[in-house]
């Protein structure tokens, strides 16, 4: 295992080159998220004071969801997209929903953020966040088929963001 635990079910060690690539997605994820709540508003398209209001109570319920979801993983939490050795596989409370409540939770506070704005700028910030989340989570559950004997299975049955899109 590496310095953070952080290791497959075979004993391999992710490689220095597996770590960089966490970090980067880590990193992009972070600037983007920067970039949907720093940049200023616009008047690309009309925005109502309703439409104001709801993206405000969405932006808050995603908070709430990303904050339970971390919760619930407990020691085993990390921005790495790479199990850490606390790291326990989860299909109960949030997980049974979605594989990524976490990632749900980010996407929605990025669309409550960037739609209000009125700015195509935050609108093709969120875009690009949806792109990355994406390939982030399909190259960490590549890690976690490795280290969870059961985890495919589980992704076969759950989605991996939204809820009403399950599988059977």
């Amino acid at each position: 295992m590496d310095d953070r635990g952080s290791g497959r079910a075979d004993g391999t060690r992710p490689s220095a080159v597996d770590r960089r690539t966490g970090r980067l997605l880590v990193l992009g994820q972070f600037v983007l998220i920067g970039l949907i709540v720093l940049l200023p508003s616009r008047q690309d398209w009309p925005v109502s004071e309703p439409v104001r209001r709801v993206a405000s109570v969405v932006a808050l319920a995603a908070l709430a969801l990303m904050v339970l979801a971390a919760t619930s993983l407990g020691r085993g939490l990390t921005a790495q997209p790479l199990p850490n050795a606390h790291a326990e596989l989860r299909t109960g409370g949030l997980y049974r929903w979605v594989r990524h409540p976490i990632y749900s939770g980010l996407l929605l506070f990025a669309v409550a953020e960037a739609v209000p704005s009125g700015s195509v700028f935050r609108a093709g910030a969120a875009a690009l966040l949806l792109l990355l989340i994406t390939a982030k989570a399909r190259w960490e559950e590549g890690w976690l088929r490795e280290r969870f004997e059961g985890y495919a299975e589980y992704a076969a049955r759950t989605p991996r963001f939204v809820p009403w899109r399950r599988r059977r």
